[in-house]
């Protein structure tokens, strides 16, 4: 492994060294969704005061009480990038177009649920496969198909920019699927269990407003400012791309994402959060 060389400062008015990191089988386990075995680079992190942005498929209701667990107050994306969550006051400068909702300041890139689940069906039509989506399933399927216990299975189905779905028959290509739902302006993308219909919104251009406004803060005090990003598959493609490091973790089997080979990348060795803990910490020690 090549980490690359950085700095970082231990302050808001100091930092230099911003964290994007995806969840799902990234920072957490893929199957028990723990974080256990990143616990030392987490403390690391705390401790030198780097923020950590977390970026993910999950909702702000799934991410909200997940960041109380982490200790993490720095701003987050939900749904593959339909939202920038900022808390109120975090940067010391209005951030353009973003509204207020509770605590936060949120930045809409996505496209609204309901014309979502609108296309969903017209493509289903289309193809002649039957797609479903949340929007189709029970609290208890969705427990089911994802592992997750029931309470948080329901915050799972709060959606608003992001409509994970499955593919129930043989029949269909990714690219025709891909194709027909292109054609209507919308994306496909893969995660790890689900496919998922987005609006043109992904998590590269979320994390590139989130670097523009810790960049402008990190100009306000001199300082240069290094992106790191941490995913596992092909929805973190785009988050990869945006950042100076992109870092790469092994998927359950121990394979790596083949689809992704970007300049720069660093493959971490080990699955889910023990590759993620020892990328943070080869970075955190070199710099």
């Amino acid at each position: 492994m090549n980490y690359p060389q950085v700095s970082h400062g231990n302050g808001r008015n100091g930092w230099t060294l911003v964290v994007f990191t995806d969840l799902d089988g990234t920072l957490l386990d893929g199957n028990t969704y723990s974080f256990d075995a990143a616990d030392e680079a987490l403390g690391e992190l705390r401790a030198r005061s780097i923020p950590m942005v977390l970026v993910s498929s999950k909702t702000r209701a799934e991410i909200e009480p997940l960041r109380l667990r982490l200790r993490n107050e720095h701003p987050f994306i939900v749904e593959n990038g339909g939202a920038v969550i900022i808390p109120t006051e975090y940067f010391p400068f209005p951030i353009s177009a973003a509204i207020t909702s509770g605590p936060y300041l949120v930045l809409e890139l996505g496209t609204p649920y309901a014309h979502l689940r609108l296309a969903l069906r017209q493509v289903e039509r289309e193809l002649g496969v039957p797609l479903r989506g949340f929007g189709d399933m029970s609290v208890d399927e969705v427990a089911r198909r994802t592992g997750l216990s029931s309470e948080e299975a329901a915050l799972a189905t709060q959606r608003d920019y992001d409509e994970p779905f499955v593919v129930e028959g043989p029949g269909v290509s990714e690219d025709s699927l891909a194709k027909a739902i292109a054609a209507r302006g919308l994306r496909y993308t893969k995660g790890d269990r689900f496919s998922h219909l987005t609006g043109p919104h992904n998590k590269g251009r979320a994390v590139q407003h989130v670097i523009d406004c810790y960049s402008r803060l990190a100009g306000c005090d001199r300082d240069r400012l290094v992106s790191v990003a941490i995913g596992n598959s092909m929805n973190d493609l785009p988050m990869l791309e945006a950042v100076e490091h992109p870092i790469l973790v092994q998927r359950a089997d121990g394979s790596y994402e083949p689809g992704i080979e970007i300049p720069r990348l660093t493959r971490a060795p080990g699955p889910g959060p023990i590759g993620w803990n020892r990328a943070v910490l080869s970075l955190l020690h070199r710099s």
